[in-house]
């Protein structure tokens, strides 16, 4: 370890095979606290190379309770958290309209990074209750097309990770990191990231896997389609700058946005979307999110036609009805 940490501190990179044994030996409490901490700052300090960050990736993988789905085109839709924006659960609900609309959806996510609302605790709020039996995951799937895998139920080695992070209070790697790091691995997965370089980032550690993906940042630091500005969509086959109006969407002001001061105002937000009580432009950014969702999924459908489906998903009631049948019936 001390080679490793010396080769840090003078400027070095690790190679992935390095970054794994590095990641294993902390996923099963093998590193002090201390040492943590060190390569923690280390990487708060420069930009983790792709194949620092695979290594990584690949040994939280494999540290992780993992799950195999029977469930054909599965889904997941995660931003990295972080932006600081204080949105509504824009993710969480393109994952819910998307079940609605037929679609398998495995969405692993967490509390709240910088916000009210994360998708754990929206879904706590909701009266989903958090599990990690695979039988019962499944039986959802099969019912709703919609499961939850909430991250700490299934990544027990954080526990060795946990002090030192909240002990420094800054984003570390292992905020990256999490969106990336799905147990049941779903086929597809349309990342938000909170800048351009972890969007360059996930684009070149993407490439490198079995997903179906898209990464998707707005230029003025959302981590998802905000429709306030512009935004990145990186794909396998094409990385390009996309406008609002290239969707047939008109921009919506920050403001409209906020997910309110309490995470009651923010499940009101959410059901008021699947309701289709909400404002249109909290609608509007659902559509834009769970059409990419689609065309990440399948590549032979346009983004306005994944729209269409999001939008018959909502105003038919089919998202709506789907999530109160599944929280009825857990």
């Amino acid at each position: 370890m001390r080679h490793y940490l010396e080769k840090l501190y003078d400027g070095g990179f690790l190679t992935s095979r390095e970054a794994y044994g590095i990641m294993k030996d902390i996923g099963e409490g093998q590193r002090s606290n201390e040492i943590l901490s060190s390569i923690l700052t280390v990487f708060r300090m420069r930009p983790i190379t792709p194949e620092e960050f695979a290594g990584f990736r690949s040994a939280m993988y494999d540290l992780s309770n993992q799950v195999t789905f029977d469930a054909d085109h599965a889904i997941d839709i995660v931003g990295t958290g972080g932006d600081g924006k204080n949105t509504f659960n824009i993710s969480t609900l393109s994952c819910v309209v998307l079940a609605g609309a037929g679609y398998n959806v495995t969405k692993h996510g967490n509390y709240a990074a910088s916000s009210i609302s994360g998708s754990s605790n929206l879904l706590q709020k909701l009266g989903y209750e958090f599990t990690n039996d695979q039988d019962q995951l499944q039986r959802q799937l099969d019912s709703y097309n919609l499961c939850f895998l909430h991250a700490p139920l299934f990544h027990p080695s954080m526990k060795y990770v946990a002090p030192v992070r909240s002990a420094l209070g800054v984003k570390t790697i292992f905020n990256i990191m999490g969106p990336t790091i799905n147990p049941s691995k779903p086929k597809a997965i349309l990342l938000g990231t909170y800048c351009k370089e972890v969007a360059d980032l996930y684009a070149e550690v993407m490439e490198l896997s079995d997903y179906q993906f898209s990464i998707v940042h707005s230029v003025d630091g959302y981590d998802e389609i905000s429709l306030t500005d512009d935004f990145l969509h990186y794909t396998r086959d094409y990385k390009t700058l996309r406008q609002p109006g290239e969707l047939n969407l008109p921009k919506v002001r920050q403001e409209e946005l906020f997910s309110g001061d309490t995470l009651e105002e923010a499940r009101d937000i959410f059901l008021a979307v699947l309701k289709n009580e909400a404002p249109q432009a909290h609608t509007n950014v659902i559509l834009a999110n769970s059409g990419i969702a689609i065309h990440t999924l399948f590549p032979e459908k346009t983004i306005q036609e994944g729209m269409a489906e999001a939008k018959e998903s909502i105003e038919s009631g089919r998202a709506y009805e789907n999530l109160k049948n599944l929280l009825n019936n857990q």
